[in-house]
C-alpha cells in the first residue's frame, strides 16, 4: 500500500504501508483508521488521513473534502467500536497540533476516544 507523500521518517506512514504491525479498524483509498497502541480510553482509535499532512496548520481548502471523509467516519466507527450512542454515550474527537498543542507523531490524525469513565487520562 503506498502513502502519497510519504516520509520514510513518519510512524504513521510506515503503519499505512504496512511496514509497522496495527489493528486496523478501517481503511479506503483516503484514509486509515487503527487502535491506539496505549489507549486513554476503553475505546480508542485513530483516524489519519493516507496522504502525509504534518498536522491542521497545513490544511487548507485543497483538503475539505478529507476532513469532512474523517468527520462522517468518526461517529460511524465510534459507534462500531463500542462507543454508547448519543447522548448518553458519545466521544471525543482530538487533533492536537505542533509541540505546543502536544502533537507527538507529526502526521495529521484524529483521536476518537469514548467509553465509560473514568478514562486514564482525558
Amino acid at each position: 500500500m503506498s502513502v502519497l507523500n510519504a516520509d520514510p521518517q513518519c510512524i504513521f506512514c510506515k503503519i499505512i504501508a504496512g511496514q509497522i504491525p496495527s489493528r486496523k479498524v478501517y481503511e479506503d483509498e483516503d484514509v486509515f483508521a487503527f487502535h491506539d497502541i496505549n489507549p486513554w480510553a476503553p475505546v480508542h482509535f485513530l483516524i489519519i488521513p493516507k496522504r502525509h499532512i504534518p498536522s491542521m496548520a497545513q490544511v487548507g481548502q485543497a483538503e475539505e473534502a478529507l476532513l469532512g471523509k474523517i468527520m462522517g467516519l468518526a461517529p460511524k466507527l465510534a459507534l462500531e467500536q463500542g462507543c454508547e450512542p448519543y447522548p448518553q454515550g458519545g466521544f471525543r474527537l482530538l487533533a492536537n497540533t505542533g509541540d505546543q498543542g502536544g502533537q507527538e507523531v507529526h502526521h495529521l490524525h484524529f483521536h476518537v476516544m469514548g467509553g465509560p469513565r473514568p478514562w486514564l487520562r482525558g
